[in-house]
């Protein structure tokens, strides 16, 4: 079990939200959190603090007016910190070496490859092409739906036919070197995680999991590192108090590395 950092960037701004809060019309989503400090503030500190594959997120779609301005700060970012973040956020084939060549480890794919409801094979194959299977994180994130976990995408508003099961991962472990899943339905209200979710991908650890959503207590890590038999990454967001909350950055560093 790894802490992995975060640096989440809305209309150019590092932010904490509510994770189904999203909205392309206006560029709007629930705050819990919005920095003073640019996204390198924050790549400076990871590197200070020798963290690695932590992720930035870019929040805005292509066509908000906000893109450049986040894309900007992820730039930034992996500039303070090159080859020690990940990146994802409208990564397609065509943009992909940008990233890479700005210094990111890897690029993370959601809604290149999770397209019209499916598995896009002809975008994941070409992505996997561009990037090497080595330099490709997967965003698996999902919501809970009729009793089950289905893959969200496009910001985690629309929901796939693409089940998050032992099958689907196993079918996309060939293609990645990491998943990153979001348990959408918690994710920035600090409630608890999702320990039905926790524990299949404990189960499952084939190749690398962070995951994300919920976590507000120490007893919240002690439940993930059990269910997840001590090899899911976690990363943590409102909670934290780098980003308003009341767990503190380096008390979560110890914890996690007894």
């Amino acid at each position: 079990m790894e802490f992995r950092p975060c640096i989440d960037i809305h209309n150019g701004k590092v932010k904490q939200i509510v994770g189904g809060s999203l909205k392309d019309k206006d560029s709007s989503a629930v705050e819990n959190f919005v920095a003073t400090s640019g996204a390198a503030f924050y790549a400076n500190l990871y590197r200070e603090k020798k963290i690695k594959n932590g992720h930035i997120i870019m929040l805005n779609p292509k066509d908000s007016p906000f893109y450049e301005e986040t894309k900007a700060q992820a730039l930034m970012a992996l500039a303070a910190y090159p080859q020690g973040l990940q990146i994802g956020g409208g990564i397609t084939a065509e943009n992909a070496s940008e990233f890479l060549d700005a210094g990111a480890s890897h690029v993370i794919a959601t809604s290149y490859v999770f397209k019209d409801g499916r598995i896009n094979y002809e975008n994941l194959h070409k992505l996997v092409q561009e990037t090497g299977r080595e330099k490709l994180v997967l965003d698996l994130s999902c919501r809970m739906k009729n009793g089950s976990y289905y893959i969200v995408t496009d910001r985690w508003q629309k929901y796939t036919d693409v089940m998050l099961n032992n099958e689907t991962m196993d079918m996309l472990s060939g293609y990645c070197d990491e998943f990153l899943i979001h348990a959408v339905d918690v994710e920035g209200k600090a409630s608890g995680i999702e320990k039905e979710l926790a524990a299949m991908l404990g189960r499952w650890n084939k190749i690398p999991i962070t995951y994300a959503g919920g976590i507000h207590s120490y007893e919240d890590l002690r439940l993930i590192k059990e269910l997840g038999n001590n090899q899911i990454n976690v990363t943590i967001g409102s909670a934290l108090d780098l980003f308003g909350g009341d767990m503190k950055f380096e008390e979560v560093l110890d914890y996690i590395s007894q």
